[in-house]
């Protein structure tokens, strides 16, 4: 299962909070952790700036508190938590399947089931929630899709999206 994990096992991008206007970004691989930093300011002292990385290995990060909290300012908590789990090789594999493969097993799973699943994670609400695995599910539980089910969802689509966009 391991082998399904790739190089980077995590990449986020974040702006600091106001009034600052730095970028910064976190990767974690399976050996290390990098945080990346641009600094942007009008004040003539850092025009200059080049941007900078940190590297540390798992181990040091997991010591490093100082980097966590800027880490926890710039993007949050829940991604310190999770950066620290990935540190312990507490991997989520889940996170890394592939959205085809993840809607392939949750076909197979009874409707109960997949409204629970879709209150474990962002991701699995939306995959959950999606037109595909909806469309998946009808055509597997009707013997047969006229053309007029099919006209007649797309005008619920259509009139939904548009009710969408004026509110």
């Amino acid at each position: 299962m391991a082998s399904l994990i790739g190089e980077t096992v995590l990449e986020s991008n974040g702006q600091a909070p106001a009034p600052s206007k730095d970028f910064y970004q976190l990767v974690v691989t399976k050996k290390e952790v990098i945080w990346r930093f641009w600094k942007i300011s009008l004040r003539s002292e850092f025009r200059t700036t080049n941007p900078g990385e940190l590297r540390e290995t798992h181990k040091e990060y997991l010591d490093d508190y100082s980097l966590q909290a800027q880490i926890a300012t710039v993007l949050c908590d829940s991604i310190v938590s999770y950066t620290l789990n990935l540190c312990r090789s507490n991997f989520d594999y889940l996170e890394h399947l592939p959205n085809a493969l993840l809607l392939y097993v949750i076909l197979y799973l009874d409707l109960e089931d997949v409204a629970q699943l879709s209150q474990t994670s962002r991701k699995f609400e939306k995959l959950c929630s999606s037109d595909a695995l909806w469309e998946r599910i009808v055509e597997n539980s009707c013997d047969t899709i006229t053309p007029e089910m099919r006209a007649l969802s797309k005008e619920l689509t259509d009139l939904q999206d548009y009710t969408d966009y004026i509110a």
